[in-house]
Parts: structure tokens; C-alpha cells; sequence
């Protein structure tokens, strides 16, 4: 008889574990998924282009207004370097797959930052965006940064995507930001928005949730939280746009910010040519179509391993090795989450030993993987509808198959991993 096995003290009730899926947008789990011959590897990076704390100087204006900073590492985000990005862009360049190809990060851009001084000027009545295309906010520098973009971009090291116009919920921010309440609670937090943006600092999210992401509103219960599909649509419609204006290229991947998605979310990416959704980390699930068969939606993604070390505490390498194998042992790409603060050295070096790792961590899996692949996205997506996918100005040929797998093969897969 075989040992039962035991629960690991560390790791989330299975059941919270679907609970938290259903919340970031995994309303239905289809009855199939693919299947794929050889090891894949994907790199998916949110909050590129997004701005945070500028630097040394809003830090210390922050703290004079009472701002406690460095509780948590996301006070530490600020926004990447041209050193940063170039960083990751030589590390990445030194790694070849199977065909020759070097490895690729995924990045999902925000689109807009806030233009502090015109909503200064309006007296906080109203937010107002900067795109990417119209440079920084007022006071923010990054010399360099655009190019090193581009740069990373043109030597096929670099995949951007859309993330979103904004990474907050603009209708809740704008509620707390006109400062209309009597609540004592609501005029705190709007007290605490209002000096984070005479600062030129959008949000510390983990200091203020109630902002929301962009297409969810926290100040709603369960599904009621997701904006209506019309301004889901009108959101998504701007963001591609300057996402086309910016990158001079049409996005193919989109991830929802905070993984906060639903069917009005997919719909709308679906019809400005998002062909693939990128979910965030949890149950190990295969990539897979929508099952409503009626709906041309995108491909979901599933990350599976968080390679965080910036932000993780007890960060092990060992584990995230373990489970990119067990990704692959399955049939399952393996798509790695690292956000951009893990990159970031404007305030604090995150970026060092996160390059050190990353490199240890891709040397490993070409190690035991002499037939391993790095994918972009759309890789993924053009492999699973005809079988291969383009690789230094060849084809190469991946067996993908379509396999059942329910629920409870899921759970226990989290279970054992």
C-alpha cells in the first residue's frame, strides 16, 4: 500500500488554490488541453514602462510627508534603466535553445503613465495620461531606455506585449482621487493618493489595493468588480493603439494587470487581435483554447513557475528548477513570471542577483535539456495551430496533441508538486 501523502504546512489549501484561480479570471477549466513533444521554455516579465517611486530625492519627499518607505520591496519599485534592460538583453544573449535561438522575455508594456502636473493644474478633478510615446512624466529621466527597448527588440531577445493602458482601476482611483467623501476612511485614502502624486508616484499598490487593476474594481463584490464590456473594450481599443503607435507592431499576447480578466476582457483582446491571454502562476494547467466553441478567443497561458527573487521571500532556485521540470515531465511548457522590479536598480540593486539566478537557472534546464526550446508567445500560438513555428528563418516542427485533464488531476498536481 502506498503512503498517503502528507500536507505540506507551506502551500495553500487546494481549495483556495481554485478559489484564487476563479478570481483572476479562470471561470471555466476546459475538458482539453495541449500536449507537447519537446521541453518548452517561456519568459513572461510584467510592468514594463510603468513608473513608481523616481528616485532618491521623491523617496525623501515621501518619507517628509510621512510615508514610511521600505516595509516591502515594492516601495523599492521605481522604473527600469537603459543599464537594466541592457543587462538582461546580454544575459539572455549568451542562452541558445535547440535551434540556435536565443532566449526571449516576454515584456507586457503599460501603455500610459499619469501626467501629474496636468492633474495638479485640474486640481486632482480628473486623471490625465501620458502614453509611452509621449515620453516620461514631468521630472522622471531614463536616457537611453526607449533605445535599449528597441534595441532588445530588433535582436529577437525581446517580446513586448500589452499589459495595459494603466495598471490601476481608473474609475476607483478617480472616486478616491476627487476627494468627494465624507468617510473618514475614503478621505485618508485620498490624502495618501493625492501626496503620492504630488511626488510624481502613481501607486504603492500593496499600500493602497483599493484601487483596484484596471478592469476590476474592488469596491464591488465577486464578478461585479469587472467593468462593464464596453469600457473594457474602449480601454483595450487605446491601449493597442498606442501599444501599435509605440512599438510600430500590432500586440499578439496580453496580460490583464493583476490578472483580473474575464470573458468581456478576453472578447475585447480577441477583437483587436490578441491571439494569446497570459494567466497568472497557480494550477498547473496546459495551455488551451476557450471552451466555449462558439467564441474565437485567444490561447491561455498558464505561468508556472514564479521566479521572483526580489520580492519572494526564501527565494530557492533549487524549487524553481524542480518545478519547470515538473512542467515539462507533464507536456507542459514551462513559462516562468518575473516581474521588472526583479530587474530594477534605480533605488535598491534587485537586478544583480536576479540576472546571476536567471542565468543559473536556463543553464540548468539547457543541461538536461539538449532539445529544449525558448518560445515567445505567438510561438506558442502558431505552433498549436499548425504544428511549427518560425526559428532563425527556419521551420521547426513541435508533435502537439490534444490530451483530456480535469480539475482534480490539477488539484493533485499542486498537490504533489
Amino acid at each position: 500500500m502506498s503512503r498517503p501523502l502528507m500536507p505540506n504546512p507551506n502551500r495553500p489549501p487546494i481549495r483556495d488554490v481554485f478559489r484564487r484561480a476563479w478570481r483572476r479570471g479562470r471561470s471555466i477549466l476546459p475538458e482539453q488541453g495541449f500536449h507537447f513533444a519537446r521541453p518548452l521554455v517561456l519568459l513572461q516579465s510584467d510592468d514594463w514602462g510603468r513608473v513608481g517611486v523616481r528616485d532618491a530625492e521623491c523617496w525623501e519627499q515621501l518619507r517628509i510627508a510621512g510615508v514610511n518607505l521600505g516595509e516591502r520591496p515594492y516601495d523599492f519599485y521605481s522604473l527600469e534603466t537603459a543599464g537594466d534592460v541592457e543587462a538582461i538583453t546580454s544575459m539572455l544573449s549568451r542562452h541558445h535553445d535547440s535551434s540556435g535561438r536565443p532566449a526571449c522575455l516576454g515584456m507586457n508594456f503599460i501603455l500610459a503613465n499619469v501626467d501629474f502636473a496636468k492633474v495638479s493644474a485640474g486640481n486632482f478633478r480628473e486623471i490625465h495620461l501620458r502614453p509611452l510615446t509621449a515620453g516620461l512624466p514631468d521630472g522622471w529621466y531614463r536616457p537611453g531606455l526607449f533605445e535599449a527597448y528597441r534595441s532588445g527588440i530588433s535582436a529577437g531577445i525581446l517580446s513586448p506585449a500589452l499589459h495595459g493602458l494603466t495598471h490601476f482601476c481608473h474609475p476607483s482611483t478617480e472616486r478616491y482621487l476627487r476627494h468627494d467623501s465624507d468617510n473618514a476612511e475614503e478621505r485618508e485614502r485620498a490624502s495618501l493618493l493625492r501626496t503620492l502624486w504630488n511626488a510624481g508616484v502613481p501607486y504603492i499598490h500593496w499600500r493602497m489595493p483599493w484601487i483596484g487593476f484596471e478592469y476590476s474594481d474592488p469596491s464591488h463584490p465577486g464578478q461585479e468588480q469587472f467593468l462593464n464590456s464596453n469600457v473594457q473594450e474602449g480601454l483595450i481599443e487605446t491601449a493597442v493603439a498606442a501599444f501599435k503607435q509605440f512599438f510600430s507592431a500590432a500586440p499578439r499576447s496580453a496580460c490583464a494587470p493583476g490578472y483580473r480578466a474575464d470573458f468581456a476582457t478576453h472578447r475585447a483582446w480577441a477583437k483587436h487581435g490578441i491571439r494569446v491571454a497570459q494567466n497568472g502562476p497557480g494550477i498547473p494547467t496546459p495551455p488551451h483554447f476557450h471552451p466555449n466553441a462558439e467564441f474565437n478567443g485567444p490561447l491561455h497561458l498558464y505561468r508556472t513557475i514564479d521566479f521572483e527573487p526580489a520580492v519572494a521571500e526564501g527565494f530557492s532556485l533549487d524549487a524553481c528548477i524542480k518545478k519547470a521540470e515538473l512542467s515539462l515531465a507533464r507536456g507542459i511548457p514551462a513559462i516562468i513570471s518575473v516581474h521588472s522590479i526583479n530587474f530594477h536598480s534605480a533605488l535598491k540593486d534587485f537586478r544583480s542577483r536576479t540576472v546571476k539566478l536567471l542565468d543559473e537557472f536556463l543553464s540548468a534546464l539547457e543541461s538536461k535539456h539538449p532539445d529544449l526550446l525558448y518560445l515567445r508567445d505567438e510561438d506558442l500560438y502558431d505552433l498549436v495551430e499548425t504544428g511549427k513555428f518560425e526559428s532563425m528563418q527556419t521551420a521547426v516542427r513541435v508533435s502537439v496533441t490534444k490530451q483530456r485533464f480535469s480539475a482534480g488531476l490539477l488539484a493533485a498536481a499542486v498537490g504533489q508538486s
